[in-house]
């Protein structure tokens, strides 16, 4: 043991190890097929660790695809800019996301999450539930937008789905369930130039 290691530092590896030990026996096993146990194994901790950490494994599993979200970009998104043309924002916004759907890793856990959710459609709802607990950053924005009168809807998490439904159609959907490959950067940047075209043509 690193006789330097804090308990906070080892308590931090602790989970880095459980969160990688448990997205290797998701992509091998599936959702199902995985167990708490399996993980503990892997990971090289017990079973009290893992569950000290995560209550559930659908809080595991929602706890590895925030960890992807949030390590596929550096640093926070961006917030709205009163004084920032619009569009230059929102592409900004998509082109960060296009990033995650462009991720192999993302892309099999989604396929891993929707298969289990097909099976269970009440552990498909928690799943979802659990990601949803901190606002999406479009949803922030599209609201902040809003509430500064440079946009017109009564309703941002319809408006921010709506968006993100223009960029899945072609980056997400076509991947996970057809096998295409991911969107290569001149497609993706045509992909969210399109999609904030429509969105402000409409809500601008």
């Amino acid at each position: 043991m690193d006789p330097t290691a804090t308990p906070q530092r080892l308590t931090d590896r602790k989970r880095l190890a459980i969160l990688g030990a448990a997205i290797e026996e998701f992509l091998a096993a599936g959702f199902d097929a995985t167990s708490m146990d399996r993980i503990a194994a892997r990971a090289s901790v017990s079973k009290r660790t893992v569950y000290n950490h995560f209550p559930s494994k659908e809080a595991l599993f929602a706890a590895i695809l925030r960890q992807l979200w949030e390590a596929s970009h550096a640093g926070e998104a961006p917030a709205y800019s009163a004084g920032e043309p619009l569009r230059a924002q929102l592409l900004e916004l998509l082109l960060r996301k296009l990033s995650l759907l462009n991720d192999e890793a993302f892309l099999s856990l989604a396929r891993v999450a929707i298969a289990a959710g097909i099976h269970s459609p009440e552990r498909a709802r928690d799943m979802v539930a659990r990601m949803g607990e901190r606002e999406e950053d479009l949803t922030v924005w599209i609201r902040a937008a809003a509430a500064d009168g440079r946009l017109r809807t009564p309703d941002p998490v319809f408006a921010s789905l709506q968006l993100q439904s223009l960029v899945k159609a072609f980056a997400f959907w076509p991947q996970v369930t057809m096998g295409q490959p991911p969107l290569s950067g001149n497609e993706q940047k045509n992909v969210a130039e399109s999609a904030v075209d429509m969105f402000l043509a409409r809500y601008a």
